[in-house]
């Protein structure tokens, strides 16, 4: 998925997408509302976390931002305010969750992956395609039965390509769900990271190339 970390503590904003991207999601950071605003402007995100208490433009008016748009991304606040009136208020402003802080990455990671499944439309925990099974919570694939290893990129590829159901997903929307804002638009990682795919599940290939548009599992 992608996600936008909005925390103006660097040192936990950086620690919160670093265990994310380990969880092979691609997360964007910024460190003030203003600085959210300008990326939500631009990019389309499944789940972003927002901490209430940020500078140059409230939490509160980033997510009511955020929700008066057409944004389908799902609001998780962080703070550290965890009075009952503090949840309440977050919650009326639209937010879809709440977290105070200090919290457990691994709760985080539960959260955004429990909203991450609302931004989008139903889909079984399982995905399964063309002999591949790939279980998102424990980040296995298999193929007719045989474990396959994969990278975060790799894994967060062939999910992307999974959840479309045979449709042919294009090079930059692969590359903006699974890479980050820094990512070069003219980049050949896609490509290079779509070589390594097939290699690791083997013959016969099950990653199509459509010259042109992009790339599918049929």
């Amino acid at each position: 998925m992608r996600v936008l970390v909005v925390e103006d503590e660097a040192l936990l904003a950086d620690a919160i997408a670093e265990w994310l991207r380990d969880d092979a999601h691609a997360v964007d950071v910024a460190y003030d509302g203003d600085a959210a605003l300008q990326r939500i402007a631009v990019n389309d995100y499944d789940v972003v976390l927002l901490d209430r208490d940020l500078p140059r433009v409230h939490g509160d008016d980033v997510c009511r931002a955020l929700v008066g748009s057409e944004s389908i991304a799902r609001v998780l606040m962080l703070t550290a305010a965890a009075e009952i009136g503090d949840r309440v208020a977050g919650l009326s402003l639209g937010a879809d969750d709440y977290l105070s802080k200090p919290f457990a990455f691994p709760e985080l990671a539960a959260r955004v992956h429990a909203l991450g499944r609302r931004s989008r439309a139903a889909a079984a925990p399982t995905l399964q395609r063309a002999g591949i099974r790939l279980d998102p919570a424990r980040r296995e694939v298999f193929r007719d039965g045989r474990y396959v290893p994969l990278s975060r990129k790799e894994f967060g590829l062939l999910a992307e390509l999974l959840r479309a159901d045979g449709a042919v997903v294009p090079a930059e929307v692969l590359l903006e769900k699974v890479w980050d804002e820094h990512a070069d638009p003219f980049t050949s990682a896609v490509r290079l990271t779509v070589l390594k795919l097939r290699r690791k599940l083997g013959e016969p290939a099950v990653v199509h190339t459509v010259a042109g548009v992009g790339y599918q599992i049929p």
